[in-house]
């Protein structure tokens, strides 16, 4: 890489930074949306499962099996049913979001000493309280966790999503690889890669805050 090329890169990113910042914003946007979106099914499934063998290990199982699924292929399925867009990139997201979450809710919750559970419950709180009051507040770490992985994972997935007309960075990454040999080919190329990777860096970043305002002192390693 020559000055030549800085300077290039330099005006391009000049030029089309309104359009570069409104990407970077949107595909932020989606991930958010679809990780709470699987946050609150995954830990839903977690709680109802974590206690019971069969269910616990069909979930687990069904969720890592629809994590081998190609994205592209899952996008592309996903299309006659939901159109093109933010609907069927949230949607994928959101399912590929699910595997560490559902894993990490049941993991944290049986990771709770038993007497933990059971003093709570001599005091007087019932198996609802209990699970809200004492046990999903000791998984919390390791439940924050599996969201951290899945936030990563989204991430890059969503960058994918273009191919269904999802927002984002991704539609930089695609037009620059399609228009190959032209001058800003490139520059869209690596704008797009070098905004994914920023922003993951910077969600991984929000993550090991919150983990750090969220969970009890007693409970941080």
């Amino acid at each position: 890489m020559n000055n030549s090329f800085f300077s290039d890169f330099g005006l391009f990113l000049t030029k089309r930074s309104a359009d570069i910042a409104e990407s970077a914003a949107e595909h932020l946007v989606v991930v958010l949306v679809s990780l709470l979106i699987a946050t609150v099914v995954g830990v839903g499934i977690g709680v109802l499962v974590w206690n019971r063998p069969i269910a616990r290990s069909l979930s687990i199982a069904g969720a890592g099996v629809g994590l081998t699924i190609p994205s592209m292929a899952l996008l592309a399925l996903l299309i006659p049913v939901l159109g093109l867009g933010w609907v069927p990139t949230i949607a994928g997201l959101a399912f590929y979001a699910l595997l560490p979450i559902i894993r990490n809710t049941v993991v944290g919750l049986s990771e709770v000493p038993p007497a933990v559970s059971e003093s709570a419950q001599g005091m007087g709180m019932g198996p609802v309280r209990t699970l809200f009051r004492v046990q999903l507040p000791m998984a919390w770490p390791v439940v924050l966790t599996g969201v951290r992985v899945s936030a990563q994972l989204s991430m890059g997935i969503a960058a994918i999503a273009a191919y269904v007309g999802g927002p984002g960075l991704g539609e930089m990454i695609f037009k620059g690889l399609s228009s190959l040999g032209s001058k800003n080919a490139l520059n869209y190329a690596l704008v797009g890669t070098v905004g994914v990777i920023l922003l993951a860096l910077l969600l991984d970043a929000a993550f090991v805050l919150i983990r750090r305002l969220t969970t009890s002192r007693g409970l941080r390693v």
